[in-house]
């Protein structure tokens, strides 16, 4: 499907701008009253179980808010009689979990090990799986019964990603509105109508608790927020992507929650860097670095959001621009990728130098070290050393 007929069947042929707009009408009418309970169940964060970014005592169950905005209008507008009822069930159960966590506290292996059980019921119940992959020059295969463990270790990590990321003031909210608007779009051209409509329903969920959630937040999703969203765009992102055939349904959900992943996986390698625990807590997030650089709130969620935006269009762009449509190599449509290609390339570059995680310096280190074996510490690892300190 073409990128017009897509956005059509999105906006006003299919249920997804309907679904938007309930999901998004929920929000904005439950997400002060959840503010009011929160205190009243001990809902409120206060910073004391990881690193935060803000000073004053905030509520942190809007994620209730959110998931009832999910699943009512998906009760509605979406056949619940097979995946979806799975996907519907895993969801409610992750807010479950999270919203455990967010009242009496859970260690990290606990939560991790509860979304894994969890996502046994969509996956081995009913069949949310993406069992084949398809490669230029490679062609289609089955994955067979791998398919099932790489589901499940697929939603566990986008449902973690989600949690990782939500630190600060709109950031998760955004990205996860973004990533969802790119599947329902992506869905739509590949004829998933079902998870085009949830997906939309997630966007309009996530985009109108921003309305509560923008610096400075009055309140946050809290991991009943995060992990029930996470879990749903993981499984969106299977039915409505990953089962297809095409290539681009492989590249397009990492394109798409780029931003998360490499977030994660910086600051979990940082932490093995200095010999800590993966799940622990510090401040090598990507906003973190952006705050410590001298950005206020607002300007580091645009900064991340846009980045987000940035790789999800591309993805975008290769699905209704492909360089290879029906197997035969297309000029045109290659040098518009390739060219499209390297501006966020060098966008993506340019954030991770503003970061500060890409220096020159790093790149003299080798010379360094053939001059002097055991260089003096640097600045870095000395300020490391003290955000570290009693955090292990």
């Amino acid at each position: 499907m073409s990128f017009p007929d897509s956005l059509r069947e999105l906006v006003w042929e299919g249920s997804a701008l309907r679904g938007f707009a309930l999901a998004a009408v929920i929000v904005l009418v439950l997400t002060p009253l959840i503010a009011r309970l929160a205190p009243r169940i001990g809902g409120v964060d206060e910073g004391r179980d990881r690193p935060r970014v803000h000073v004053h005592p905030v509520p942190r169950i809007g994620g209730l808010a959110i998931v009832a905005g999910i699943i009512a209008p998906a009760a509605v507008l979406i056949d619940l009689d097979g995946p979806y009822l799975g996907i519907v069930l895993g969801t409610l159960l992750a807010a479950a979990i999270g919203l455990v966590d967010d009242l009496r506290g859970l260690r990290p292996s606990l939560k991790l090990l509860g979304v894994v059980l969890v996502s046994l019921i969509p996956v081995v119940g009913y069949d949310v799986t993406f069992d084949h992959f398809t490669l230029p020059l490679v062609g289609d295969h089955e994955l067979g019964f791998v398919a099932y463990p790489l589901t499940i270790l697929w939603i566990a990590t986008v449902a973690n990603l989600v949690n990782l990321i939500d630190g600060m003031d709109a950031l998760a909210a955004g990205i996860v509105g973004i990533a969802a608007f790119s599947f329902a779009l992506l869905a739509a051209s590949f004829g998933r109508a079902d998870a085009a409509v949830l997906a939309a329903i997630v966007c309009g969920a996530t985009l109108a608790f921003l309305r509560h959630n923008y610096h400075p937040a009055k309140i946050f999703m809290g991991d009943s927020g995060a992990l029930a969203l996470g879990f749903l765009l993981a499984t969106v992102a299977v039915q409505g992507v990953l089962k297809t055939t095409a290539t681009i349904a492989l590249v397009a959900p990492l394109l798409v929650l780029a931003v998360p992943i490499l977030d994660t996986s910086f600051v979990v390698l940082k932490r093995l860097k200095y010999r800590r625990a993966p799940w622990g807590a510090d401040h090598n997030h990507f906003y973190h670095r952006f705050l410590r650089i001298g950005l206020s709130q607002r300007r580091t969620a645009a900064y991340l959001h846009l980045w987000a935006a940035l790789l999800s269009g591309f993805a975008i762009l290769v699905r209704f621009v492909p360089p290879r449509p029906l197997g035969v190599w297309d000029a045109g449509n290659t040098a518009i990728v390739a060219g499209a290609g390297a501006v966020v390339a060098a966008a993506s570059l340019w954030m991770i130098y503003a970061l500060e995680i890409l220096k020159a310096r790093h790149l003299q280190r080798l010379r360094w070290r053939r001059a002097d074996p055991e260089p003096e510490e640097e600045p870095e690892e000395a300020v490391e050393r003290v955000l570290s300190a009693g955090r292990r």
